[in-house]
């Protein structure tokens, strides 16, 4: 085979590389860029779901409290506060009372940013949170 020959062969080998290399970047990056926005969302789903417990958890039966002097909370008062709460975000979410505890889902669905690309369609993540009604300081946290 002479060089001309050989030289024929492996045009576009070069080429093939540099896309197969070039496709691999986008890849990566998509998966630290779209990777990081599903853990924020992640992270503020979290942060939502405990804000809107703890304000439902705030929604303590004053009128049986003064009268009684048993603290307790109010349920209807309780999930009404937490879900307006999250109005206020604007993500959807469910909240549950159950006794003296809040307990709030929040759902949110971060769209991929590079990864929509290859086809990856949106993430839906979910934060929990849990408060409890309590009277008075029970300790300081660090």
């Amino acid at each position: 085979m002479t060089k001309q020959a050989a030289r024929w062969r492996e045009l576009g080998q070069v080429t093939a590389f540099v896309v197969t290399l070039a496709a691999s970047l986008i890849l990566m990056a998509g998966l630290v860029l779209d990777g990081g926005l599903v853990l924020a969302a992640k992270r503020r789903a979290i942060n939502e779901a405990e804000a809107a417990a703890r304000t439902g958890a705030q929604q303590v039966a004053v009128d049986v409290y003064r009268s009684t002097g048993r603290f307790i909370l109010d349920p209807t008062r309780a999930r009404a506060a937490a879900l307006a709460y999250l109005v206020t975000t604007g993500d959807p979410g469910s909240v549950s009372v159950t006794g003296d505890r809040v307990s709030v889902t929040v759902w949110i669905t971060q769209s991929m940013q590079i990864l929509s690309v290859a086809g990856l369609g949106p993430a839906i993540v979910t934060g929990r949170g849990t408060a409890t009604a309590e009277r008075g300081v029970r300790q300081a946290e660090p």
